[in-house]
């Protein structure tokens, strides 16, 4: 399975429009050691000329232009076959309305993602310029789908979606109940190989079923996006602390950094790394710390195989 990181930050990016910390004013002078990169997402492929992405970020179009295999191959084509969506945050979805241009796409998304995507959302209507423009297929968690492409043929994948702790996105959490569909982390099969990528970009605490899957999988990306709990109060940027945004801090006894050292089979990179994040400094101790347990950072444009 072909993998590239389209984009590794989380919302905002890095440097973020409206933010002065000392990781956005480096990235805007280029210093050494901290990369800027753009809002979260990767794309997989079992052949190098059929993509499924994970998550449409906002600057889906121009991580399009900087990856020529996603690139139109005739007057009208994407090689983009579907894109699936782990939630409803804007930085995972977004991105959709940028693809607006009468082709064709089909989205995994569970039912919850799904209608808080596009029920009583008028922009949504740029994606119906022609019947069937959008194809929406259920991801029910605990449920493996085998992926085909859009002539019918075999992706040579395979996704099941594995529920994990969240919450609702800020402009939905007065409109719609929680369920356990809101957050998602999907297990991605290579069904000619066997192996498995797990991608958990967004996380709050831990479960058994979601160590389970990262314990089997060959390689996963789970979520970077603190380094510590108060990290925004902290510099003076924010009021919420990273368990108040549903995302589950790096450092701490009680950090997800230790109990990811834990699982040794698989190689572990985290990703969705907030712009405020030290381990974005390459040379810093805690990046540092990150290499010595064995985790890798992603960053805009890696690429490897599982």
């Amino acid at each position: 399975m072909k993998v590239r990181v389209l984009g590794s930050a989380a919302g905002g990016g890095l440097p973020q429009w409206n933010c002065g910390c000392r990781n956005c004013l480096a990235a805007r002078r280029g210093d050494a050691g901290i990369r800027p990169r753009t809002e979260e997402s990767v794309a997989v492929s079992t052949d190098g000329e059929r993509w499924f992405v994970l998550n449409a970020a906002p600057e889906i179009r121009a991580q399009i232009e900087g990856f020529p295999p996603l690139q139109p191959r005739e007057a009208r084509h994407s090689p983009i076959e579907a894109i699936f969506l782990t939630n409803g945050d804007l930085d995972h979805c977004l991105g959709l309305l940028s693809l607006r241009e009468s082709q064709r796409l089909a989205v995994y998304a569970t039912e919850s993602v799904r209608r808080g995507f596009v029920n009583d959302n008028v922009l949504y209507r740029t994606l119906e310029r022609f019947p069937g423009q959008v194809t929406w297929h259920t991801l029910i968690p605990g449920e493996r789908t085998t992926l085909r492409t859009s002539d019918a043929r075999d992706a040579g994948l395979s996704v099941e979606p594995v529920a994990v702790p969240g919450k609702l996105p800020v402009h939905l959490e007065r409109l719609h109940a929680e369920t356990p569909g809101d957050n998602v982390g999907l297990s991605i099969r290579d069904e000619n190989t066997g192996r498995t990528l797990a991608y958990f970009p967004g996380v709050a605490s831990a479960t058994a079923r979601m160590k389970q899957a990262l314990a089997a999988a060959d390689c996963f990306f789970f979520d970077g996006t603190f380094w510590s709990n108060d990290e925004l109060v902290t510099l003076g940027l924010g009021t919420k602390r990273a368990v108040d945004m549903a995302h589950w801090p790096l450092s701490g006894h009680d950090g997800s950094l230790r109990w990811l050292a834990e699982l040794s089979r698989a190689r572990r990179i985290l990703i969705h790394v907030n712009n405020t994040n030290p381990i974005l400094y390459e040379e810093s101790d805690e990046a540092r710390f990150v290499r010595e347990l064995g985790v890798e950072v992603a960053w805009d444009g890696m690429e490897f195989e599982v």
